[in-house]
């Protein structure tokens, strides 16, 4: 389909899906999301191994978009989250390694988006933040995925205070993997996918969804988890090859 609000382009083995909506510092409208659920669900089904998350203008996000939110009632509102809980969700089960290539700041929704992806790269100009604690409306929904990120006493300053960090705060803090200058991000980002996406698709796929499955269980249920899969994975055409390529002394060929 045509998008309004993203440029998305299919590079290689590569597929760069750029939030394009810079007047409106590429706030998350309902239309937005739409299209980014639509760019994100084609790409998933694609032969891609790897996913961009980019952006232009002078911010990554700004989150949710005030004027549409602010037209709807309960209803219309919770339907809004639920779409945007329905992206945020469908970055993490696409089977491809997603990188967020955040250029400027990232606030509220567009926090949550970058806490979201499998990775992240910054460069020094970009900046993230949770405002809704300094205003209205808080950051309730963005805080679940940078709780899993930043752990629980640097989210409540992000969300109690509403004050952005600096990227390389958010570094240190576990919410990006790197930061670079800015004229490197674009050059970091590919070298990062480059290296996440090397071995067998296949088992990267299942890799990508147990990791998840297991990140927030007890111990033991992740365990339970991860010996099972990891145990069934074993018997796959990647795995045989790759062990095969170990005991032989020379490079794997994957299946896939």
């Amino acid at each position: 389909m045509g998008y309004e609000h993203l440029l998305v382009k299919e590079d290689g083995e590569t597929v760069r899906i750029t939030m394009n909506r810079p007047e409106r510092r590429n706030a998350l409208s309902e239309d937005h999301l739409r299209e980014l659920l639509d760019a994100f669900e084609t790409a998933g089904s694609s032969d891609a191994t790897g996913i961009v998350l980019g952006a232009e203008g002078k911010a990554f996000s700004a989150g949710h978009d005030f004027a549409d939110v602010a037209a709807r009632d309960l209803k219309g509102v919770r339907e809004l989250l639920t779409l945007c809980t329905e992206v945020m969700q469908t970055i993490q089960a696409v089977p491809q390694v997603v990188i967020a290539k955040v250029q400027a700041i990232a606030t509220a929704a567009g926090c949550q988006l970058v806490a979201t992806c499998d990775l992240a790269v910054a460069g020094e100009s970009a900046a993230f933040a949770l405002p809704g604690g300094k205003g209205g409306w808080f950051c309730h929904t963005p805080a679940v995925p940078v709780a899993r990120n930043v752990g629980r006493k640097r989210l409540m300053e992000l969300a109690l205070t509403g004050d952005p960090i600096d990227a390389r705060t958010a570094a240190d803090w576990g919410l990006v993997n790197y930061v670079v200058p800015d004229a490197e991000l674009d050059a970091k980002t590919d070298e990062l996918l480059a290296r996440a996406t090397r071995g067998s698709r296949f088992g990267k796929e299942v890799g990508k969804q147990t990791l998840y499955a297991q990140l927030d269980r007890p111990e033991a249920d992740a365990y339970a988890v991860a010996v099972e899969v990891m145990a069934a994975m074993s018997q796959s055409a990647g795995a045989k090859e790759g062990m095969a390529a170990f005991l032989e002394k020379r490079h794997p060929v994957w299946p896939d």
